[in-house]
């Protein structure tokens, strides 16, 4: 069977042979619903409170702040509606490269009176001062900007914008889906009232997800029913997922720093080759991921780059997964400045704890190869 060396982590990760092996009797044998009163349900309560600390234990919160959910764009929306539904209509205010789980239910409270503000990103992709602090004079009273974006790996100053925000009686949140595993991620640290993570980017599984909030912050609850989960997310739970991301959590902590090590010299490693070949580096001016290069030929269109290297044997991504299914030019590199047909030619890729520096070395190789075949053929068509 045909394998594309996989060179797509932010998107997805394979499941963590460990975390499965911890995930298999929750999906047999121990059946039970974690509401009931007898042996099995005690048994599935008691794996779901282990759940909570480790995941909790990942990113220095108590366990009493964690939330279970599906997935980061659950728990975004729970934030923003949640905490939307129970104040008066106001200023929304959201990172102009958020992932579209952000912006569209930030959209979305426009139907009820809100007043939605993008927060504009200079080239490199950061939050501009300006347009900050004219936000803040503002007095928005909900602000939510990405720790980590998906596509260019830029990482914002979350713990300085949240004490700025939470000075002036805001809410803050950050989605640090693609940070945890990644680079350490400390909720106390951020200083943040609630913050978005996902299992299925750190080797857990898909379907599984948390809002971390400070029990202080109150939300409504986007499923009603049971009281499930503090009563902001009734149903009976997935004790199999959540005892993954359990697991996973605790894996991607304790390998974290050297994997961070690692992944930053084969991302090196690939730019080296990228800059001599002329390729526009997306947000290498910042402080980004260690895993990730989003990047550009001139002339060259993303999608079809993708479709070669995904036949030559590598998967890679034109961008984030979530937003595959349109055509249009990445929002995120738009709201840098860049124009809309180079955004077009954008090629992501990035890495995970599988990659080795031979692979890497292959895709240099391949790449170039292929850049280059569509420049000669499009200076015949020319």
């Amino acid at each position: 069977m045909f394998a594309p060396v996989y060179l797509d982590w932010n998107a997805s990760t394979p499941l963590d042979p460990v975390v499965r092996e911890a995930m298999l009797p929750w999906l047999d044998a121990r059946f039970g619903n974690a509401s009931s009163r007898h042996e099995y349900g005690r048994q599935a309560r008691a794996a779901i409170d282990d759940a909570r600390g480790r995941v909790a234990a990942a990113v220095g919160a108590h366990p009493t702040e964690i939330v279970f959910t599906s997935g980061g764009s659950e728990a975004n929306n729970l934030f923003i509606k949640g905490a939307a539904a129970l104040m008066k209509p106001g200023l929304i205010a959201v990172g102009a490269t958020e992932h579209p789980c952000v912006r569209e239910p930030a959209r979305q409270l426009r139907r009820s009176g809100w007043v939605m503000r993008e927060i504009a990103v200079d080239e490199c992709g950061l939050i501009k001062a300006d347009e900050w602090r004219s936000t803040l004079e503002a007095r928005p009273s909900l602000v939510s900007v990405k720790l980590a974006n998906n596509e260019t790996a830029v990482l914002q100053d979350i713990a300085s914008l949240a004490g700025e925000v939470r000075a002036g009686g805001a809410l803050m949140h950050t989605d640090a889906v693609q940070a945890l595993g990644k680079i350490a991620v400390d909720f106390r640290a951020l200083g943040v009232n609630a913050m978005s993570l996902s299992a299925h980017k750190i080797g857990g599984p898909i379907g599984a997800g948390a809002l971390v909030v400070d029990k202080r912050v109150e939300l409504a609850p986007l499923i009603a029913g049971g009281g499930q989960e503090r009563g902001l997310r009734s149903g009976t739970e997935n004790v199999a997922a959540m005892v993954g991301f359990g697991i996973a959590c605790e894996r991607a902590l304790a390998r974290q720093a050297e994997e961070s090590v690692r992944l930053a010299a084969l991302r090196a490693l690939l730019e080296q080759t990228l800059s001599a070949a002329g390729a526009c580096i997306f947000g290498a001016g910042a402080a980004r991921l260690p895993n990730t290069t989003f990047f550009a030929f001139d002339g060259i269109d993303g999608e079809t780059l993708v479709g070669k290297l995904d036949r030559a044997g590598f998967a890679c991504a034109s961008g984030s997964a979530c937003s595959s299914a349109n055509p249009e030019p990445s929002h995120t590199l738009l709201a840098m400045g860049v124009a809309p047909e180079f955004a077009r030619g954008a090629l992501r890729v990035s890495l995970g704890r599988d990659s080795t520096s031979q692979q890497v070395a292959d895709f240099g190789a391949t790449l170039m190869r292929v850049v280059n075949e569509l420049k000669k053929l499009a200076a015949m068509a020319a």
